[in-house]
């Protein structure tokens, strides 16, 4: 393949094939930039929305809103409206939500038990 070349075969993509079995969805929705802060927010239990805003620091509100909504549509957070002035929101993670909190949490583990490995390697790698 040339250096140019970035087209991706179907054999490149895995096992799924052309079926991409769900992944760029979940990659997409990871990718986020707030995605997982919140999720792992919702870790701790039950959150309002200005508990939310306020515990992850540079997220406007706009931007908490859209993030909560998708993840809301996308079945991982539950959210609850109740009738009251002002209205109170909470959100809750659902079980989905939990299952991918703890896969997250795993992929923390795993970075921060590799840090100093990749670190090297970069030195090694840019020392070249």
């Amino acid at each position: 393949m040339s250096v140019t070349n970035t087209d991706v075969t179907p054999q490149a993509l895995g096992p799924c094939g052309d079926d991409d079995c769900g992944i760029r969805d979940v990659l997409d929705r990871l990718g986020d930039k707030w995605t997982v802060l919140v999720v792992v927010e919702l870790t701790k239990g039950v959150r309002r929305f200005r508990e939310l805003e306020r515990a992850i620091p540079g997220i406007s509100q706009r931007m908490l809103t859209l993030t909560t909504r998708r993840l809301c549509r996308d079945g991982l957070v539950e959210r609850t409206a109740y009738p009251t002035v002002p209205p109170q929101v909470e959100y809750r993670l659902t079980p989905i939500g939990r299952s991918l909190a703890e896969t997250v949490e795993r992929l923390a583990d795993w970075s921060r038990e590799h840090k100093e490995a990749m670190e090297a390697a970069r030195e090694r790698w840019d020392a070249k």
